[in-house]
């Protein structure tokens, strides 16, 4: 039975493979920026379009400069694995997630008022901003809630006995969705954190990556068993399912206009993919592209020039610029 699987998947990615070739989309590599010592985990907006953060495994946060990216600035360190990272404009910090489950409040203003706050446990794999409030999810399957003022959490919810990998907000929905280690897709009201439904079992394994569709009343998952699925938010019902990449998708971001989103996995590629259709466009591999040699862990779609910035565990980060041809 596993022989016939995995020549399904094979036949499956030569089909994908098939249509990328009648499509029209180039990309090029602007920049590949290599100041960290350590595999990068985390991606975060700047101040502004043309400025964003980075986190890695030697605990470094780095502010970078799309029109000058070979000049990194160090705004932070932390004693270990930066796993998860939110900028926080209008009150001049960043919120870091570690390996160990702290959560790092970092005052850009002043240092002396860096805060850690040992709180999840297993490492903090996410975290977002909705209004005046920041959450965080962690490996013992808590959802926290934190006041930014106070940089303390107000509530958590267990929701699974596994590891939270994935976290993302609509706004339109006004509600929250949470992948999981246990397989499950949690949606819960942003009011409250009331939990709405639950997908059981949406992938065969971890889900690693979520994306609300700009557009659509659609909801995107990625996971270890390396699927690309779409998820009807009426219905809950699974409406798209591919074999997307060969080993875990990591993230899932949509381009600021909201025509295509892209995909990253430990595969070591990016895949462009039509948002409308959910159609494959563009391969970024490692030979070909002059891309990434190991896994690609976090990606981010800047408005600035719509360039595309991936992080990975090869210690880079690429700037790419995708355009139709």
């Amino acid at each position: 039975m596993a022989y016939l699987k995995t020549i399904f998947i094979i036949a499956c990615l030569n089909e994908i493979d098939d249509e990328v070739n009648e499509m029209k989309l180039k990309a090029k590599k602007i920049a590949q920026l290599s100041g960290h010592n350590a595999a990068i985990y985390a991606l975060s907006a700047g101040n502004d379009q043309q400025h964003f953060y980075s986190g890695a495994g030697e605990g470094w946060i780095v502010e970078w400069d799309l029109q000058s990216p070979d000049l990194g600035q160090l705004a932070a360190k932390v004693e270990t694995q930066v796993f998860s990272l939110l900028h926080l404009p209008d009150h001049q910090l960043i919120v870091a997630g570690n390996m160990n489950g702290g959560v790092h409040w970092v005052d850009l203003k002043d240092s002396d008022q860096t805060r850690n706050i040992a709180h999840h446990e297993k490492g903090v794999f996410g975290i977002i901003r909705i209004a005046d409030a920041v959450y965080t999810i962690g490996g013992q399957g808590m959802l926290s809630k934190w006041d930014i003022g106070q940089r303390r959490a107000t509530e958590s919810l267990y929701l699974s006995n596994q590891s939270l990998r994935s976290i993302v907000f609509s706004e339109s929905r006004n509600e929250i969705a949470v992948g999981s280690s246990d397989n499950n897709i949690y949606l819960l009201d942003a009011s409250d954190m009331s939990l709405k439904y639950t997908i059981q079992q949406a992938h065969d394994n971890s889900v690693f990556s979520l994306h609300y569709h700009p557009t659509q009343a659609i909801l995107l998952s990625g996971s270890r068993d390396a699927h690309l699925k779409a998820w009807d938010l009426m219905s809950y019902q699974e409406v798209v399912s591919h074999p997307a990449h060969w080993f875990t998708i990591n993230d899932i971001k949509f381009h600021p206009s909201g025509k295509w989103f892209a995909t990253a996995s430990r595969d070591k590629t990016i895949k462009i993919w039509d948002a409308e259709e959910i159609k494959l466009l563009k391969v970024l591999e490692t030979v070909r592209d002059h891309g990434h040699v190991n896994s690609v862990n976090r990606l981010f779609w800047s408005a600035h020039n719509d360039y595309l910035i991936s992080a990975s565990d090869d210690r880079s980060m690429i700037i790419w610029h995708i355009e139709e041809d």
